[in-house]
């Protein structure tokens, strides 16, 4: 797969199709492309060409902890700077749960790289501000006070990243151990002050500002509550609502994959926003 150094990381990245508009679509939490593979392929069959990537610090992608930001406003950057380095810039840009955060994120600082916004699972709520700075940081910090680094390049996350690449160990065990549980700390202070937003990670008033044209399909979990994907709808004005024909589940978290049987559905509904969308005004010119 290709490689773009971006501000000293070597981002993997993908390319589905051969022609048409651009779209970049970011997975959920510090999951790799490959679940979206499915997705991409059905989009770029409407004539698209799809980017997929792996962020910094996840996948196959190299990591690299040295931003004092919280981590969707690194990605943002570094997927800017990927589009524009590709010709691909602007964009429609999407993703689901993190990847739905970091999209927004992305419209709100660099909006003149933005055709229009798809949004899936949002996360917000206060079972995902309980549940995903766990997830994200808690777990690793106590990896790294327990056994050090060899203990946090050990947990299935990181083992991912590590097979994924084999610098990426060597880059965690070379990091002092109070060095990455203060960045650890960090992030996750940062993640926090965000966390019990209804969009996670976004304030109401960000939200409000958004005018790029944008699409919301709200999830059905605990992490994803459909509330959540609603309320971004209301509060991005002029937005667009589609709810797939399901309903919300009492469990924490329902993979991705696990939606394989609605993305004909999602891949329609993006495919007909799109061309709905594809000749309007881009962000810069909005504002």
């Amino acid at each position: 797969m290709p490689v773009e150094n971006i501000r000293g990381v070597n981002i993997n990245y993908q390319i589905i199709g051969e022609r048409g508009p651009w779209v970049a679509l970011i997975t959920g939490g510090r999951r790799a492309y490959n679940e979206f593979i499915p997705l991409a392929t059905k989009i770029a069959a409407g004539g698209y060409r799809v980017l997929l990537h792996d962020r910094r610090n996840t996948g196959t992608s190299e990591i690299l902890l040295d931003r004092d930001e919280v981590e969707e406003i690194t990605w943002a950057d570094d997927l800017d700077i990927l589009l524009k380095k590709l010709g691909a810039s602007p964009a429609f840009i999407g993703g689901s749960s993190s990847g739905a955060r970091t999209s927004i994120l992305f419209t709100l600082r660099h909006p003149e790289s933005v055709r229009a916004l798809m949004l899936l699972r949002v996360t917000g709520g206060a079972f995902a501000a309980a549940r995903l700075p766990e997830n994200y940081y808690k777990q690793f910090i106590r990896a790294a006070e327990q056994g050090g680094m060899a203990a946090v390049c050990a947990t299935p996350e990181y083992q991912e990243r590590i097979k994924g690449s084999a610098k990426n160990e060597k880059t965690l065990m070379a990091m002092d151990p109070k060095d990455y549980i203060a960045k650890m700390k960090r992030w996750c202070e940062l993640f926090e002050a965000g966390a019990n937003y209804p969009v996670m990670g976004v304030t109401p008033e960000q939200m409000a500002s958004i005018k790029v044209p944008a699409i919301v399909i709200p999830g059905n979990d605990l992490t994803h509550a459909s509330a959540n994907g609603v309320i971004a709808h209301q509060q991005i004005k002029g937005s667009e609502l589609h709810r797939l024909p399901i309903k919300d589940e009492e469990v924490p978290l329902i993979p991705f994959p696990d939606w394989a049987p609605h993305e004909p559905e999602i891949a329609r509904v993006f495919l007909d926003f799109m061309r709905r969308k594809g000749q309007a005004t881009t962000g810069a010119a909005a504002n």
